[in-house]
Order: structure tokens, then sequence, then C-alpha cells
């Protein structure tokens, strides 16, 4: 079940209080609280949560109403503010509505509707401002969520561009690495591809009659090599090959890691 709305009505007249919760007992969804001062009006906002709407008489003794809900407008800024008073106090009223201690003057003798009407809309626009509060908390806190996730993601970029220069300069000196070997080198993919060779490979183009790199190994090789490749082990296996006029051991070794799978042929000249 919903709670009552708190509406808090404050006049030094007991009869006024009592006309308007008359006016408002058959309104269940209110819970109409009273005090006959500012003082006392005071007094029940300290020791009462959640009070959403005060009705305030503006002549009263002591502390008129003006005050009085100014300092309940610097001391609880969202409680809906209006005002009770005959129309020869309508300059200092309007007065008040402009600096924005009240929201609205409604004037001695009221009509009962127009009273009823008015604090329904108060309440309304004070939900509309507890919405529009929530979206902007709302909208601050996703923004900040994703000004950090953009911050994270920056760092994750710049983290992996390190690792890919990284991953570059290693497979750098890896070529460099294999361009200074006397033997020819093939990395052949798991799809039979030749992916990367060295000078010495580079260097048996016109015995294999043409570019290896990118090339399936079936199209490049005779039969007695791709069988090496196919046979696929950790293990090298060897063979003796011919390729145009020169003589060649051949060794297979098959690769597997998180980075590539494949074989890594190499091709030992006879004279070696």
């Amino acid at each position: 079940m919903q709670e009552p709305i708190k509406l808090l009505l404050v006049d030094d007249e007991a009869n006024i209080l009592k006309a308007v919760r008359r006016l408002l007992v058959d309104e269940p969804q209110y819970e109409i609280l009273s005090a006959e001062s500012g003082e006392e009006g005071l007094r029940i906002l300290e020791n009462t949560a959640d009070i959403r709407l005060v009705v305030a008489d503006y002549r009263m003794p002591q502390m008129d109403g003006i005050e009085f809900l100014t300092r309940v407008y610097r001391r609880w800024p969202d409680i809906m503010r209006m005002v009770l008073s005959g129309y020869a106090d309508i300059a200092v009223v309007v007065d008040a509505i402009n600096q924005g201690h009240i929201y609205r003057f409604i004037g001695k003798p009221w009509n009962d509707e127009n009273l009823k009407n008015e604090i329904a809309s108060a309440l309304r626009h004070q939900e509309l401002q507890l919405q529009v509060r929530t979206l902007n908390e709302e909208l601050l806190q996703k923004n900040a969520q994703l000004l950090e996730l953009n911050n994270n993601l920056e760092a994750v970029v710049e983290r992996r561009t390190e690792d890919l220069a990284l991953r570059n300069q290693v497979l750098q000196v890896a070529q460099g690495v294999l361009d200074v070997l006397p033997v020819a080198v093939f990395c052949i993919d798991a799809e039979r591809i030749i992916v990367q060779m060295n000078e010495s490979a580079s260097s048996l183009c016109p015995l294999l009659k043409v570019n290896p790199l990118g090339c399936d190994s079936r199209e490049v090789f005779p039969a007695e090599v791709n069988a090496l490749i196919d046979h696929g082990s950790h293990q090298e296996h060897c063979a003796e090959v011919k390729i145009g006029d020169r003589r060649f051991k051949t060794i297979a070794r098959r690769i597997e890691n998180r980075y590539s799978r494949g074989t890594a042929l190499m091709l030992v000249p006879e004279q070696f």
C-alpha cells in the first residue's frame, strides 16, 4: 500500500486549520499535519520525515508566513511551499514568489476546488522535479562510467599497440635470424599455405619455378616433401629429395603453440 502524502498546514487561526482539514478529509492520499505558529511548524518539520508540502497563512504573529516559508526554503528546499493571504498583501506575496520562496499564492477566501487543484498541481510539479533530478543524476553517473570506460579503453588500446609493436620487433628479429641461416627455411600454416621464408629459401625460386610465398605447398614441392608435411609430428622427419639439378636433405617439424600452427620445413643442400 502506498504511503500517504504528508501535508503541513500552518495558521494561527484554529478555524482555518479545521476548514482545510474538512476540505481534504475525503482525500485518502493525504496525511494532514497542522501547526498554529511558524515556530511550531518548524519543530514539526524537524521531527517528521517526508513532508511534501506546506501551506501557511501570511498574517501570523511573531513569524509571518513569508518568513516561515523562507526558512523552510533554506532548510528543506525540496518541500513545496504555498501561502494563504488576503489580497491586501499581494505585493509582498508576489515578491516572495519571484524570489522562489513560495510556489503558489492562494487568496482568502479561497475556492475549495481551486485549493485542492493547486495542492495537486504543486505535488505533480514536485514529482516532475524529482524525476528530472533523478534522471540528471543517472546521466551524470552514466557519463562518469562512460568516461571511465573510455579511459580504460585507451589504456587497453595503448597496451595492445605496445604488444603489437613488440611482436613486430620480435618478428623482425626472427626474420633476421632466419635470413642469416645457410639453409632454406619455409614456414607453412595449417592450411598448407607457405607464409614465411628466409633469404636462402628465396634463392631457390628458380629451381622451384615459382615464388613460393602465398602458395599451397603441394603446388611448390615434390611429393616426397609434401609427404613429410602430411606426416605431421613434433619429431623431426627427414627425406632426401631432388629439386631441379640439386639434392637436398629435407627436414619437417610440426609447430603448435598459442600463436600459430603449421610446419617448419628446412632444405639443407647436399654439400652443406
